[in-house]
């Protein structure tokens, strides 16, 4: 049986020490990751019908967040995404490019400060081209993990943090969430596992469990 050196019991020490002193009293700790106590709570099942996609259209100038590796993967797809998009978005793309940023902080562009420029439109409901062509087996990435995520946000620091950052837009898929009982780690299974591993995600659950409510079904984009 392996026994850990020194300097291993070191590392797993101050690993803990690290935990203790830096995660926020208000998060959970699920295999090192700081996890907000509300994604155990809150109800949220997204209602298109009312929302119009309003999550890839939000007003600021910057479009989706963006991993370092994520930027290779909006190049490589691309091809097949841009007969979807819309005139407008295709001259936006030809000007600016189709990220900005730098390393670290890059981001998707936008049109006109609102519209991620790889936005669609049926039915005036805002949708991701990237995701239309994962669907249609076009590609083998569904889109950035930000929106897949989305509305839960990934902050980087010392331990990570999974926080639900609630916005008016979203007031919608609240209101269903509740009326059908859908608690966020539901509707967002998918993405969550995507994320994070099966693994992880089953840990989230367990600890869910004694939370009341949700009707456990998988209803993630």
């Amino acid at each position: 049986m392996h026994r850990a050196s020194l300097d291993e019991e070191s590392v797993y020490f101050f690993s803990y020490l690290k935990l203790l002193y830096f995660m926020p009293v208000d998060m959970l700790n699920i295999n090192n990751i700081a996890v907000d106590e509300e994604l155990l709570t809150v109800r949220f099942a997204c209602d298109l019908g009312k929302c119009h996609g309003a999550c890839c259209t939000l007003d600021g100038g910057r479009g989706a967040p963006l991993k370092d590796d994520e930027v290779e993967q909006i190049y490589r797809f691309f091809s097949a995404v841009e007969k979807y998009l819309p005139a407008e978005h295709r001259a936006v793309i030809e000007r600016e490019g189709l990220v900005e940023g730098v390393p670290g902080s890059f981001a998707t562009v936008c049109h006109d400060r609102r519209a991620c420029v790889f936005v669609y439109y049926e039915n005036s409901v805002a949708k991701c081209a990237f995701e239309r062509a994962f669907l249609n087996n076009e590609t083998t990435w569904r889109k950035p993990v930000s929106c897949h995520l989305f509305p839960l946000r990934v902050r980087i620091g010392t331990i990570p943090a999974l926080r639900y950052e609630p916005i008016r837009e979203c007031t919608p898929a609240v209101q269903r969430g509740e009326s059908e009982n859908v608690k966020i780690s539901d509707f967002l299974s998918e993405s969550l596992r995507t994320a994070f591993g099966r693994e992880w995600y089953a840990q989230l659950q367990t600890i869910a469990g004694p939370h009341a409510g949700g009707n456990g079904t998988d209803t993630s984009a």
